[in-house]
């Protein structure tokens, strides 16, 4: 597959605890306990706030609430330093806290009067928060709380920094108090790997954690979650707390709910007959960024691209890229859930132009198994697409999908993208593969692009872009052991979407009615029709939402009509 892609590197993140519990609980606090920071949230600009250099702005994007936050940016010697002068009142106790994301980010407070204090983080795609605590000495009447980065690293933000505690005199920005405990949770829609949990909402609130036999194991804006990579026929216990910047409440009241019997994955979608897939883009390259829930519904199997390779020999990982802008990793895997539910199958591509995954050993297949098995638990992927472009060993890549066939279950979809060049006859290693695992493979969509002149299954020479290309190289795939329901028809979704190899969607439809009825063909005639055969595929389903979606409707409903 033809992609430009940024690669994410994934810093850990140092998370620091927010749960500090003011004697007596929240509802026992003083009455005049407020958050002394002015302009907490930079929704007046810089207001009240000192920058060393003019290295900080308030931006509109990315911002956590409101309309704005701090964007502070070290240069050279300058570690970006924000600072306010807060009013306390002396022998107090108060709670300082960010939400900061991006670079480097620290948070602290000088001139206490006690110990002075600092917490920081390494930095993060995504919105976390800072915590920490500071006493106030017996004759301290104001503290410098502050933020800054790193020297040489990234921007960081800040947004709705709060010095919680006595009212020093000097006013400040109100702040909220822990929510209440949610109530009304209850199990919906289970699976044998997810159940799909609701609540009720909690005035107050900015999002909610939901908890599974103790355990953290999402956090959510809404009011509801679907918690996947459950094992079958098990009994789980759910809870779920409300947080805002003030903290995070009592946990709610657990429910129980029990997965379906199955082993493996998560129930898969029935392939239909005839299928169209497309790519989904996990990066952005200038095609339109989506979401999976935005992806076409002419699509019914979509491959997510790509896995990235780790430093163990055939192992595979997959990381989310900020750039498609998911709040969450969780909302990411509610997507596939939602697909899925919808009937269409989300396997998880290996590979592409710049991926490679290198099996080659018994090792590395059992890595390969172990750790793809690992991803379609954790984000519910019916399976995975092979599009491995730098050569493969059919030997060991058998293997490893035989084993990974094993754990996951015969509902496992397993799809493939070679080029041109790896179809042309049954010795090369990618057609060995396929007729190898011809018992598990679902379709073969070759990509009929970034290519040059092939042999047809009649021995003649034919150019990319033709009719004639299209049918007459499928025609090796169907006479050289396939089955026809496990052959596709891969072209670009626009002229953008690949180097070359773009053909009218007419083209295509012409191809296969040649293939499947006898009409609409070129030059080339095959000597008997392949009703069953499978469909096509696009790179991708980005491009197409590009143009208008002109490929997917055109295409689409032409694939499902086919007899």
């Amino acid at each position: 597959m033809t992609r430009t892609r940024s690669l994410v590197g994934g810093a850990a993140a140092l998370a620091v605890a927010s749960g500090l519990v003011l004697t007596g609980g929240a509802a026992t606090a003083q009455a005049e306990d407020r958050n002394v920071a002015r302009n907490a949230g930079f929704e007046s600009g810089l207001a009240e706030w000192t920058c060393s250099g003019g290295s900080g702005a308030a931006v509109a994007s990315p911002v956590r609430t409101g309309a704005a936050a701090l964007k502070a940016t070290p240069a050279g010697l300058d570690n970006a330093r924000c600072s306010q002068t807060v009013k306390v009142k002396p022998g107090s106790t108060y709670r300082l806290s960010a939400w900061t994301q991006g670079g480097y980010a620290y948070l602290g407070a000088t001139g206490t009067g006690t110990t002075d204090v600092s917490t920081w983080s390494p930095g993060s795609s995504a919105w976390q928060q800072l915590t920490t605590t500071f006493t106030t000495g017996p004759t301290t009447t104001s503290v410098t709380v502050y933020t800054h980065g790193w020297y040489g690293q990234a921007a960081y933000h800040v947004d709705d920094v709060s010095v919680f505690g006595p009212d020093g005199g000097g006013g400040g920005d109100p702040d909220p108090v822990v929510p209440a405990t949610p109530a009304g949770l209850a199990a919906g829609t289970v699976t044998s790997s997810s159940v799909a949990l609701s609540w009720n909402p909690v005035s107050g609130a900015t999002g909610y954690h939901v908890y599974r036999d103790g355990a953290r194991v999402q956090s959510v804006s809404g009011t509801s979650a679907t918690v996947t990579g459950l094992a079958a026929d098990t009994s789980y216990e759910f809870q779920v707390t409300a947080a805002n910047a003030a903290g995070e409440s009592a946990r709610s009241a657990a429910v129980g709910a029990r997965t379906a019997p199955g082993g493996g994955t998560q129930p898969n979608p029935t392939v239909p007959k005839h299928a169209l897939t497309g790519y989904w883009q996990n990066f952005d390259n200038g095609a339109k960024v989506q979401k999976l829930r935005e992806v076409q519904e002419q699509y019914d199997i979509i491959a997510v691209s790509f896995a990235d390779s780790t430093s163990t020999p055939g192992e595979i990982t997959f990381n989310l890229d900020p750039a498609v802008g998911y709040a969450s990793v969780a909302d990411f895997k509610a997507d596939i859930a939602a697909k899925k539910a919808a009937g269409k199958s989300v396997v998880l591509s290996i590979g592409g132009e710049k991926g490679n995954v290198i099996i080659n050993s018994d090792a590395s297949a059992k890595a390969f198994a172990d750790s793809a098995y690992a991803l379609m638990r954790e984000y519910g992927f019916s399976g995975v697409d092979v599009d491995l472009e730098h050569g493969i060993n059919s030997t060991y890549l058998t293997k490893a999908l035989r084993q990974l066939s094993a754990k996951a279950g015969p509902q496992m979809v397993l799809t493939m993208a070679p080029q041109t060049i790896d179809m042309q006859n049954t010795g090369t290693e990618y057609f060995k593969l396929a007729l190898a695992v011809k018992d598990i493979l679902t379709v073969v969509n070759m990509q009929y692009y970034n290519s040059g002149s092939m042999l047809g299954c009649d021995g003649k020479v034919y150019s990319q872009g033709s009719v004639d290309f299209l049918t007459a190289l499928a025609c090796i795939q169907l006479e050289g052991g396939l089955d026809p329901s496990q052959v596709g028809l891969g072209v670009p979704a626009s002229p953008r979407g690949a180097g070359s190899g773009y053909v009218d969607p007419s083209v295509v439809k012409n191809a296969l009615d040649c293939l499947t009825r006898g009409t609409g063909c070129g030059s080339f005639k095959p000597s008997k029709t392949w009703p069953s055969l499978r469909g096509a595929m696009t790179w991708s389903t980005n491009w197409d939402a590009t143009a208008g979606n002109a490929w997917s409707n055109a295409v689409g409903p032409h694939v499902h009509n086919l007899p």
